[in-house]
């Protein structure tokens, strides 16, 4: 699943290419989505142009002409393709262009002047395009998410409130999103190896400095994540370049494999927390 760095690179994709054109036409190919789409609905955005676009954790928002809110996640596998004069660009870098078998997957498509067009691609269809009006969109999926991790609510007095009297382990808190929003299982698995602290560990047991440790790299492991373009888990290159924070993982993926910090001998482990495959080194987190 793409997590935040992965669709803020998709947001500022999407800003230099669709923002301020106008929809001229919607074609829906499978309204299945994880909600079904209301085709008569979606149809209202025709002749309404795309004024900003932004994100929230890791939803991508488009502000309509008629004060109207388009909601996208992509899920597990959804893609937003751009096409200009018939030739297909990538949003983002953590998937690979596939031109024998993407159509098979194209579930809705934006046209825009000039032949330009926007195409959702979800292979699993988990992921989902909604619908607001202005005066809703305050109560949708958006209303419970946590303070934004590269926002300045996000400090130690609001997560040592969030976390006094839970009895949860470090790991299943910076994954809940009512907690911080956008943080998925790649990067909270890197930012608890750099803050050398157990991913199974107790919130009630962390130390100030440990959770200032948290915190801090929290923000510089997605700062830089989005400055290379996010993490592809995939090994590809295309035309458009690859998001290349995956040569970076410190744990992630990389069971049996030596510590990256040259003091420590040694591997990488692997269990399960939450659900979720989970990386770390049992010398380097405490």
């Amino acid at each position: 699943m793409p997590e935040l760095p992965e669709v803020e690179v998709v947001k500022k994709s999407l800003k230099k290419k669709i923002e301020n054109l106008v929809i001229k036409k919607v074609k829906i190919n499978d309204a299945n989505l994880r909600y079904k789409l209301d085709k008569k609905e979606i149809s209202k955005l025709i002749g309404k142009k795309i004024k900003k676009i932004e994100r929230r954790s890791k939803f991508l928002i488009f502000q309509m002409s008629d004060n109207k809110q388009v909601l996208i996640h992509l899920g597990m596998t959804g893609k937003l393709f751009f096409i200009n004069k018939k030739k297909k660009y990538k949003t983002s870098f953590y998937y690979n262009l596939d031109p024998k078998k993407d159509f098979k997957h194209d579930r809705v498509i934006f046209y825009f002047k000039n032949s330009q067009k926007l195409i959702y691609n979800d292979v699993r269809k988990f992921g989902f395009i909604k619908l607001f009006d202005s005066d809703k969109f305050e109560n949708c999926h958006l209303d419970k998410l946590g303070p934004e991790p590269l926002g300045k609510n996000l400090n130690f007095n609001y997560f040592k409130n969030y976390i006094l009297g839970r009895r949860r382990n470090i790991k299943d808190i910076l994954m809940d999103q009512q907690c911080i929003s956008g943080l998925g299982n790649i990067y909270v698995n890197e930012i608890l190896f750099e803050s050398k602290i157990k991913p199974n560990r107790k919130v009630s047991s962390l130390k100030d400095f440990e959770i200032n440790k948290i915190l801090k790299n929290t923000k510089k492991i997605l700062q830089n994540s989005i400055k290379l373009g996010g993490s592809s888990i995939k090994d590809f290159l295309s035309d458009n370049g690859k998001g290349s924070f995956q040569q970076y993982f410190n744990v992630y993926g990389r069971k049996g494999q030596n510590c990256s910090n040259v003091d420590c001998n040694e591997r990488i482990m692997r269990t399960v927390i939450s659900n979720r495959a989970t990386f770390f080194c049992k010398k380097c987190q405490k």
